[in-house]
């Protein structure tokens, strides 16, 4: 059988925003055995996505130039498909398996690297160049089974996800603990998400909050059960991180926090009302340690504001297209910790 192969061994984030890429090459390759390259975690959400894309485990998230051997599968595919980066890494780690077709910036019949594009739109557009049609907008990604399994308990409440990839992108403890306490405050549950290496920080923010330790699912949810959690929660905050997409994806109401990187490059789409973006029109290192001046310019008050202003997502389908603001460019100065 004839393989399709795209490498995209990369995050959370970075899985989510391919997915328009990789349904339309599902049904310009409908009769070929499609392979991703990418961390074997991801499955679960690669198979809700119905592209018919079968995951072999590969992570190359911060990999030395250059790229450690691709998986077997890659060898001779008749077609391959970069979505991972720019190159030249990952491309000269595809052209040495030796595809039949390569399909990457850059390349014959491709066209080139666009700096400042949004991801999405970004791999999309090198699709076209190819003559393969895709959908920017196609981003939906159904998990109802998993909705189905969330406890009543736990339906409605306000997701707080503190965590990111990079110490740029962290916004302080206590304000995300001032943010818990609000939503209490207000009456509706919170809970706190993030990844295991993420429950120490999950635990100081309900601590801080005063909320119960029940409220920590840092470290005890698998991702099927963290897209049900999202699809049925009243709201999300969280970083410029794999879970704002995620949130996207399942049509959470976000409220979603960017230091470093611009939500025209990264963010939800403009025109779905229901996601709003923060961010101080700062640009800086999103792989730094230290969090990012932009980031501490987004106040608590800016946060909560942003959440007054959201409306469930189904408000927003009554709203049509009498709502169309998305990104709030805030210029608060830093305040507390």
């Amino acid at each position: 059988m004839a393989v399709v192969a795209v490498l995209r061994a990369l995050g959370l984030g970075d899985c989510c925003t391919a997915v328009p890429a990789l349904r339309g090459l599902a049904r310009a390759f409908p009769d070929h055995r499609r392979v991703l390259a990418a961390p074997a975690w991801l499955a679960p959400l690669v198979d809700r996505a119905a592209t018919g894309f079968e995951v072999i485990d590969c992570d190359l998230r911060g990999a030395a130039s250059p790229f450690p051997p691709l998986p077997s599968v890659f060898d001779g595919a008749d077609v391959a498909v970069n979505l991972h980066g720019r190159g030249p890494q990952s491309t000269a780690a595809l052209l040495a398996s030796r595809p039949g077709r390569l399909l990457a910036f850059g390349e014959a019949g491709c066209p080139s690297w666009a700096a400042g594009e949004h991801e999405v739109r970004r791999w999309c557009r090198l699709l076209a160049g190819a003559a393969i049609p895709t959908d920017p907008d196609d981003l939906d990604i159904d998990v109802s089974a998993d909705a189905a399994l969330v406890p009543v308990a736990d339906r409605g409440a306000t997701i707080l996800h503190p965590g990111a990839a990079s110490g740029a992108r962290r916004w302080p403890v206590q304000r995300w603990a001032a943010v818990a306490r609000a939503e209490q405050a207000a009456g509706r549950r919170v809970l706190i998400t993030g990844s295991g290496s993420e429950a120490a920080k999950a635990g100081r923010v309900a601590a801080t909050a005063g909320l119960d330790a029940g409220a920590v699912r840092a470290g005890r949810t698998s991702l099927p059960a963290l897209a049900g959690l999202l699809a049925t929660a009243g709201r999300v905050v969280c970083g410029d991180t794999g879970v704002a997409h995620l949130a996207t994806a399942v049509r959470a109401p976000s409220v979603v926090l960017f230091g470093p990187t611009a939500p025209a490059e990264w963010g939800p789409p403009a025109h779905r009302p229901w996601h709003r973006a923060l961010w101080a029109g700062r640009y800086g290192d999103p792989h730094a340690e230290v969090v990012d001046a932009g980031l501490l310019r987004i106040s608590v008050d800016d946060v909560l504001a942003a959440l007054a202003d959201l409306p469930t997502a189904q408000e927003a389908d009554g709203a049509g297209a009498r709502c169309t603001t998305l990104t709030t460019v805030t210029s608060s100065s830093s305040s507390g910790p």
